[in-house]
C-alpha cells in the first residue's frame, strides 16, 4: 500500500477499480485547513487523464505492471505480431492496442510489451532509434540565417522535421517519446 503522501511520478496504482499511473503530483499546504495532494492520473488501460486530490493519509494498492521484452516481427492487416525471445511464444495485437507506438520501430527490433493481469495495454518502443531517410527535399546553402528545418520521411513511413543539411539516404537518430530529430549517425 502506498499513501498519497508518498506519491511519485510514474507509480502505478489501483484506485476505485481502475489502474492509473501518476503523471504529476503536488503537495499543497494551504494557510487554512488540512494539507492535500493534487495529482494528474492517467488510466493505463484506456489512456484517459483525470485530475484528483487526496488526503496525504489515504492509501492505495500498487498495481503490478508486467513489462516483457519482445521482438516486433511483422504486421499483417491490422494485426501486429510480437515474439518473446526467451520462450519463442508469439502474440498478435490489434491496431487499437498498439496506437502509434510503432511509428519509429522497424521489423525485428525489440520493444517492451506492457500488461496488467495478462491483458496487454501498451507497447513501449526503445527510447532512441536510428532510421534512414527515404524521402526529403534537398536543402540549399544560404536558404536561411538561422537553423531551419524541413520535413523528411524515414524508412518506417513516419514524418520527422530535420535540419536543412540532412539529405536522403542519411541515417538519423530519433527520440521516440517526442518524435524529434537528435543527430546524424
Amino acid at each position: 500500500m502506498i499513501s498519497a503522501g508518498d506519491f511519485r511520478n510514474g507509480i502505478t496504482l489501483e484506485i476505485d477499480g481502475q489502474v492509473v499511473q501518476i503523471l504529476e503530483f503536488q503537495h499543497v499546504k494551504p494557510g487554512k485547513g488540512a494539507a492535500f495532494v493534487r495529482t494528474k492520473l492517467k488510466n493505463v488501460i484506456n489512456g484517459g487523464v483525470v485530475e484528483r486530490t487526496f488526503r496525504p493519509t489515504e492509501k492505495f494498492p500498487q498495481a503490478r505492471i508486467d513489462r516483457v521484452d519482445m521482438q516486433y516481427l511483422y504486421s499483417d492487416g491490422d494485426l501486429y505480431y510480437f515474439m518473446n525471445v526467451d520462450n519463442y511464444e508469439q502474440i498478435a495485437l490489434n491496431e487499437e492496442t498498439i496506437g502509434d507506438a510503432l511509428k519509429f520501430v522497424k521489423e525485428n527490433e525489440m520493444v517492451k510489451v506492457c500488461s496488467y493481469n495478462g491483458n496487454v495495454f501498451a507497447i513501449e518502443p526503445p527510447l532512441f532509434v536510428e532510421l534512414e531517410i527515404t524521402d526529403t527535399e534537398p536543402g540549399f546553402k544560404g536558404d536561411t540565417a538561422q537553423g531551419a528545418s524541413k520535413p523528411a520521411t524515414v524508412e518506417t513511413g513516419a514524418m520527422v522535421s530535420v535540419p536543412l543539411f540532412v539529405n536522403q539516404g542519411d541515417k538519423i537518430k530519433i527520440d521516440t517519446r517526442t518524435g524529434e530529430y537528435l543527430s546524424r549517425v
